[in-house]
C-alpha cells in the first residue's frame, strides 16, 4: 500500500492520501488527544506525541504538528501509524462512539432567523459546491456556523484551522465570493 503526502498552505500540516475513502460523509476533526477518544487512528497519531490536530476528509487524513517539530522527523512515524491502519482495513471509529461529521462545539453556532432562510440557503449552498472543495484540496475543511445582521460566521478546520493564510483566505476568497452572489453578506468571521 502507497500513501501519498502533500504539503497545505499550513507548514505545520501535511496531507495524507490513502488511496481510498477515509470517511464515508462528512468530516471529523481532532484538536485534542481528549477529543480523539473516539478514533482508533486519532487515538494512535495523538500518542506519537508531536502531533496536535488530526483531521479526516473523504479521501485524505490530515495530521498538525506541534510547534518546533520537524516533519522530517515526524512524517515516518505517522506514514507507519497510517500504513498499520489502513493495510489492516481497521475501522476508523470505535463501536458505540459518535464518529463521522464533527459535532460543533459548545458556543460555536449561532441560530439563524427564519426571516433569513433563503439568504442562508444561498450561503450554504456557496460553501458546499464552491468553498468546501477547494478548502479541502488543501487538507481541511470549512463549516457554516451561522448568519447575522449581514455577518456570516464560519469555523476552519484541519489544515486551514491556525494555518497562516486563513485570515486572507477567508477575507481574499470566501467573503469576496459570498458578497458578490449573496448582497446581503457584509462580512465574514472565524469562529
Amino acid at each position: 500500500m502507497l500513501i501519498e503526502t502533500e504539503t497545505t498552505p499550513n507548514p505545520a500540516t501535511l496531507k495524507f492520501l490513502p488511496g481510498r475513502q477515509v470517511m464515508t460523509a462528512g468530516t471529523r476533526d481532532f484538536a485534542s488527544p481528549e477529543e480523539a477518544d473516539a478514533s482508533p487512528l486519532a487515538e494512535a497519531l495523538f500518542a506519537l506525541g508531536d502531533v496536535t490536530g488530526v483531521f479526516f476528509g473523504h479521501d485524505f487524513v490530515s495530521v498538525t504538528a506541534a510547534p518546533g517539530v520537524e516533519w522530517p522527523m515526524l512524517k515516518p512515524d505517522v506514514l507507519a501509524i497510517l500504513l498499520d491502519h489502513f493495510a489492516a482495513d481497521m475501522p476508523l471509529f470505535k463501536p458505540g462512539s459518535a464518529g463521522g461529521i464533527s459535532v460543533p462545539p459548545a458556543g460555536g453556532e449561532f441560530e439563524d432567523d427564519p426571516a433569513d432562510a433563503e439568504i442562508v440557503a444561498q450561503i450554504r449552498e456557496l460553501i458546499d459546491t464552491r468553498v468546501r472543495p477547494a478548502v479541502a484540496n488543501d487538507g481541511g475543511d470549512i463549516v457554516y456556523r451561522g448568519f447575522d445582521k449581514g455577518k456570516v460566521y464560519l469555523q476552519m478546520q484541519g489544515a486551514c484551522s491556525g494555518c497562516p493564510s486563513s485570515t486572507m483566505t477567508l477575507k481574499n476568497g470566501i467573503e469576496q465570493l459570498l458578497k458578490y452572489y449573496v448582497p446581503e453578506v457584509t462580512e465574514v468571521r472565524a469562529v
